[in-house]
């Protein structure tokens, strides 16, 4: 089940709040804590035909109650007064309250500083103050702190267990517990209503993750990010997953520490991980195998296991020098237009190492430039290429232009790029904001430059990284017909 949280501040508002939520849901969380006056709990729970969860938390518990203690109390037993399906009930207000009629008690426990470290501690006085069901609450940035609520939930008990991660990681705890059958997952109805900051909407788990499909039998590929081309790498990859019957989903995640990664993924079952731009160079030390591109170019963007442990890819190289090749006029794979081309690749980073070693394996004859001098010297020193000072940048010929630093600004500052610089017949290419596009794309497009398509390279490492984690081919059309959809 899904259980939307709605937040109202009005009671005229309440009963719009809970229709729609009730439209997209099987079970409406009412927080009552925000609620300027006090309701009349019976007359909202008539506007919807869906179970509703009644709750009032006070601020140390992640809610918004500004009254005093035995006002809340107040409000709470008379809400349990019109009987909803389930009231949520910290442990001290559980002692205080006593059941009444059919309504089930959701005794929760609260840690918003850090993850709870006595989880049967709790279970067994929840179950002392007479709970039907459990929740737990606590912080969730990564994967790691993630787990403990995850195992809470999974474990089969007598008193079922919910939990609700908070931060980026409670996105990856909702979906993961969806396949390890907690009762129900949490959601916002929408942005700007979330109970707690990165709460994922409804909207978010059905459009872009697809919860109701998953099921026990789920398949899970990490995505290592949460950014918005994570996101949208996530939505492309699970529509083309329900499209062909392929019982897969993406699974984005961040991890503070790959000491027990490798131990987490192994019972999640999890045997492929695509890696955000962010994260390519941390997740390369991951794995105990890496292609040449890969150690080279110092970035993986796809990690697959084997039976000899975890292997590192480089797509991203490949695919944006196709597209760059074709944008030059390349016929096939044959082709060679790089071919003694001056070839400027500005940053120092992973996007550019990578660059760099697919340029120089085309015979591009390629410069490195970065505003970090000394990082871009050591990247040329350590690939036999010429190194330009950033000083000296606009003094210096070049073919094609590659912008591979993602935190390279425009302007006339003297770590910045004045694009200026940029004009006909040049080539731009970047590697840093697909499938958007960058500032520096945008102004080499009118200044009448040759542009690569971000959404080109963005598609062809789709299509290698869909193949290497299903077996199956999918077309650039396809694709395409799914981004543009979004």
């Amino acid at each position: 089940m899904i259980c939307i949280s709605v937040t109202p501040e009005s009671r005229k508002l309440a009963k719009v709040d809970l229709l729609n939520a009730s439209r997209q849901c099987d079970l409406i969380e009412l927080c009552l804590d925000r609620l300027i006056k006090a309701p009349d709990v019976k007359d909202l729970l008539s506007a919807v035909d869906k179970p509703v969860l009644i709750s009032c938390r006070r601020p140390e518990e992640g809610g918004h109650w500004s009254g005093n203690e035995d006002q809340r109390l107040t409000l709470l037993r008379v809400a349990i007064v019109a009987e909803p399906a389930y009231v949520e009930l910290d442990l001290d207000t559980a002692k205080k309250i006593p059941r009444y009629g059919k309504t089930k008690r959701v005794v929760s426990y609260t840690s918003l500083q850090k993850p709870l470290a006595n989880v049967e501690g709790i279970l067994q006085r929840a179950k002392q103050a007479h709970a039907d069901v459990v929740k737990f609450t606590w912080p969730t940035p990564t994967l790691d702190a993630a787990w403990p609520l995850l195992a809470a939930v999974a474990k089969k008990r007598d008193i079922p267990v919910v939990g609700l991660g908070l931060g980026a990681a409670g996105l990856t705890f909702s979906l993961l517990g969806r396949k390890y059958g907690s009762p129900w997952i949490y959601a916002a109805l929408e942005k700007g209503m979330e109970a707690f900051e990165g709460q994922p909407t409804v909207g978010e788990l059905d459009d872009v993750h697809r919860w109701r499909d998953t099921d026990a039998t789920t398949r899970f590929i990490g995505i290592m990010g949460y950014s918005p081309a994570e996101m949208m790498t996530c939505r492309v990859f699970n529509t083309m997953f329900k499209e062909r019957n392929i019982n897969a989903r993406m699974l984005p995640f961040q991890c503070a520490s790959l000491d027990k990664l490798k131990q987490m993924l192994d019972i999640l079952k999890v045997n492929a991980i695509l890696a955000g731009r962010a994260h390519g160079d941390k997740l390369l030390n991951f794995a105990e195998h890496r292609e040449e591109a890969a150690r080279l170019g110092r970035n993986a963007d796809l990690l697959l296991k084997q039976p000899d442990g975890w292997h590192a890819y480089n797509s991203i190289w490949r695919s944006a020098i196709r597209a760059l090749e074709r944008t030059l006029g390349a016929a096939d794979k044959d082709d060679r237009p790089l071919d003694r081309r001056n070839v400027l690749v500005i940053g120092n980073g992973p996007l550019a190492q990578s660059m760099v070693y697919g340029i120089s394996r085309r015979k591009g004859l390629v410069s490195v430039c970065s505003p970090r001098d000394k990082s871009a010297q050591e990247v040329a020193q350590s690939y036999g290429v010429r190194y330009v000072p950033f000083a000296n940048i606009y003094n210096t010929l070049a073919d094609v232009v590659v912008f591979a630093d993602p935190t390279l600004e425009v302007g006339p500052g003297k770590t910045e790029f004045n694009p200026f610089y940029l004009r006909p017949p040049m080539t731009v290419v970047d590697v840093c904001t697909m499938p958007e596009d960058s500032v520096f794309v945008r102004e080499g497009r009118e200044r009448e430059c040759r542009v690569v398509e971000p959404r080109e390279i963005y598609l062809h490492q789709l299509m290698t990284q869909f193949k290497s984690v299903t077996g199956q081919d999918v077309t650039r059309e396809e694709l395409l017909t799914v981004l543009e959809a979004s």
